[in-house]
């Protein structure tokens, strides 16, 4: 049986999102994005939800964005 993450945070098995806002589009090679989080900015895969722009909103799980938000409010 495995063990249980002893770590404070854990890639693998935490289960949360944060919301983020878009400061820069992605780069042509990878599709990185400059993401703000509550946590910092940060740099984001964001080629699941296809074209972003900054001041979009998405949903970031570790260190991939995973869905798009409503506008509105900053993070």
């Amino acid at each position: 049986m495995d063990e249980p993450c002893r770590d404070e945070i854990c890639l693998t098995c935490r289960d949360d999102a944060r919301p983020g806002q878009v400061l820069t589009p992605p780069g042509d090679a990878w599709q990185l994005a400059q993401v703000r989080t509550d946590t910092g900015v940060e740099e984001v895969d964001v080629s699941l939800v296809g074209e972003v722009v900054p001041g979009d909103r998405v949903l970031v799980h570790a260190g991939t964005a995973i869905g798009r938000l409503e506008q509105g409010g900053e993070v």
